[in-house]
């Protein structure tokens, strides 16, 4: 049996896909976020291990709560899509026990997998960096291509989409940062519930000092959440539109 590198698990999610939610954070990650509040999960060094049968037995504890909330579990990282057999195994065995799935990812990992995980998904969660390719290298030490090719994968994805961009001041807390997110997002809008806009914050900062690693976003402030609301606002009902633009032309 496959098992996976594991970071943590937080047994009453509310925040990482709908209802209370089981999250299994997966470690290892090929992206080097500056703001990332979990850099310890980057690296495979010093991961524990867990099998499918494990994270299934741990999953069922929750049973009743997901029933009553729509929940079920969640993977996130790190990368989990970076665990491409584990993470099909695991998605699997939780299927066959009725239990609705996510996955919260960046978008890079085993390309050969995405398919045959997408079989056992009802959700992901697309956490989108940046939508300038040069910038998106500077913020996350990879460029677009990742991206771009999970966005085209997802053509073939039957479960619900959101979108989360964490928004960073100076960099796209601007009109033409978010007109490019819609644009890059706009062939998949049928499968969008929602964008989400989370404003940068420095929580989990002192894990740098205490890895030894350099924050370089250190003069950067914290993002209005009131600001970062109205364009989340925007982008949600310049979507509905697109949608209903969509739905006029084909009745």
């Amino acid at each position: 049996m496959r098992t996976g590198k594991l970071h943590s698990i937080e047994t009453m999610g509310l925040v990482d896909g709908p209802g209370i939610r089981t999250v299994f954070f997966l470690q290892g990650c090929p992206l080097r976020c500056a703001y990332c509040h979990n850099p310890d999960s980057q690296t495979f060094h010093g991961a524990k291990e867990i099998t499918p049968d494990e994270v299934v037995a741990m999953a069922m504890r929750y049973e009743t709560y997901y029933r009553a909330t729509g929940g079920g579990v969640t993977f996130s990282g790190g990368e989990p899509l970076m665990q491409g057999e584990f993470l099909i195994e695991a998605l699997r065995k939780l299927k066959e026990k009725g239990v609705t799935t996510c996955v919260d990812t960046s978008g890079y990992g085993q390309t050969t997998y995405y398919e045959e995980i997408f079989k056992y998904t009802d959700h992901i969660l697309l956490d989108i960096k940046h939508v300038d390719n040069e910038a998106h290298e500077v913020l996350t030490g990879r460029d677009m291509t990742g991206i771009k090719t999970f966005l085209s994968a997802l053509k073939s994805f039957k479960g619900r989409l959101i979108i989360r961009h964490v928004m960073v001041p100076g960099l796209t807390d601007n009109d033409e940062a978010m007109n490019k997110l819609l644009s890059l997002i706009e062939p998949l809008k049928k499968k969008i519930d929602k964008i989400e806009i989370l404003p940068y914050h420095k929580a989990g900062i002192e894990k740098y000092s205490q890895l030894n690693l350099t924050y370089t976003l250190d003069t950067v402030p914290a993002m209005s959440a009131d600001r970062a609301m109205a364009f989340e606002k925007a982008l949600n009902e310049r979507l509905l539109a697109l949608k209903s633009m969509e739905i006029a032309k084909t009745a």
